[in-house]
């Protein structure tokens, strides 16, 4: 019987429900369009459990079935694990591994130092989760530093590879993939251009991660759809002196070849794990830390905003499941929702163990200057306005092209 067959006979049994009770839910740690991430304690431990509300996922039940078929076949060290599924009436729910050690940026602020040779390591871990991806004919898609997470507090601890809710299996090795997936100002130009994509964007993605772990800031910073396009598709990577110089040539040729807009040109991963930078043998012993944090501290000011966005996806997840009938002893979205999006902000952040000039004070509470407020709140009022005219010029954006493709 196929994976998803068996899930359609489970629909709506018993044995289901009795596998929700093994798990008592606690804090939110993130939100989408189709469902809710929350921490878990189960018999195992704690994990983490994504709940999708069917009526999201209505007509597109297949999304759900791949993405657990997906899980339960990948089994790599850096790639985080499958722990269960079940279902009830009206929600899918998808376990995990929980990684507690926190986003790598976040991380990495922690250190006292971080060279080019740690850098040349972490992202040979990852270039070695995407190489089996890749192997076993996967593309994540969504390749980003808030998808890297370190598995334990532990200072040695694994980086794993996480949400792979756009991630998509290829029937072939030549099947192309058209629907736009990604994040913004991580997709390579083929999927903002709608040209059709496999494997390579991820290795797009992955020369963008390097270069932002490399100085600091990100490759290319266009803020709307189509400067975006132009800046990528213009292949100049630009290595400015004053963040580059004590970067090694090997470091900027693995980029310069990772970054290249012909997805062809770009190289395999397998091919790219063979580049003598990842050795870490050419790597200089430069700390990157002062601009690695420098970058955080503009995250921060970002995060006041995803705050809002991420207490609105909850609110609305929350009519949602009201509109299902759900009785609030079986509600699995927390009704307070804005202490639900903080927790989920905070989740993906290690735990602090002191107060620096860049890090909160002990006890969790963040202390942030006037100024910084300040920047947050102009941010979070403004940022409905500039959604509202994205949206617009994407709308726009894509109907010229939509034109040009007609005409052409």
């Amino acid at each position: 019987m196929s994976f998803s067959g068996m899930l359609n006979k489970l629909h709506g049994q018993p044995e289901s429900y009795d596998r929700k009770s093994r798990y008592r839910f606690g804090r939110t740690l993130g939100a989408g369009t189709y469902g809710i991430v929350r921490e878990a304690d189960c018999p195992e431990g704690k994990v983490a459990v994504k709940i999708i509300l069917k009526k999201n996922v209505r007509g597109n039940e297949q999304m759900v079935y791949d993405e657990l078929e997906m899980l339960q076949r990948m089994k790599h060290p850096h790639i985080v694990k499958f722990h269960d599924w079940f279902e009830s009436r009206d929600k899918y729910y998808i376990v995990t591994q929980l990684a507690t050690g926190g986003e790598l940026f976040d991380r990495i602020c922690e250190k006292g130092k971080f060279t080019e040779k740690d850098a040349a390591e972490t992202i040979r871990q990852v270039l070695d989760a995407v190489n089996y991806l890749h192997h076993n004919n996967v593309v994540h898609r969504d390749l980003k530093p808030e998808n890297l997470l370190y598995l334990t507090p532990d200072p040695n601890s694994s980086l794993v590879l996480a949400d792979f809710g756009i991630a998509k299996m290829l029937d072939s090795k030549n099947e192309v993939l058209t629907t736009m997936a990604g994040s913004f100002g991580y997709a390579a130009p083929e999927v903002m251009m709608k040209k059709g994509h496999g494997k390579p964007v991820d290795m797009w993605s992955l020369g963008v991660i390097t270069y932002t772990l490399l100085c600091g800031y990100s490759p290319f910073r266009s803020e709307n759809l189509a400067d975006l396009i132009e800046e990528c598709k213009n292949g100049r990577v630009i290595f400015h002196e004053r963040y580059w110089k004590d970067v090694s040539k090997d470091a900027k040729e693995f980029i310069t070849q990772l970054l290249q807009p012909d997805p062809s040109k770009r190289p395999t991963s397998e091919a790219a794990l063979q580049h003598v930078w990842l050795t870490g043998k050419t790597a200089s012993d430069h700390n990157l830390l002062p601009e690695i944090r420098a970058y955080v501290a503009k995250a921060r000011l970002r995060r006041g905003i995803e705050l809002v966005k991420l207490a609105n996806r909850i609110e609305a997840l929350k009519m949602q499941e009201e509109e299902e009938g759900e009785t609030p002893e079986e509600s699995d979205v927390p009704d307070n929702v804005h202490k639900a999006a903080g927790e989920a902000i905070d989740a993906h952040q290690p735990a602090q163990t002191g107060a620096t000039s860049e890090n909160p004070a002990p006890g969790g509470k963040r202390s942030l200057s006037r100024l910084a407020k300040g920047a947050i709140f102009r941010e979070v009022v403004l940022a409905k306005v500039r959604e509202m005219k994205e949206a617009e010029k994407q709308k726009e954006f894509e109907k010229t092209a939509a034109e040009s493709s007609k005409a052409s």
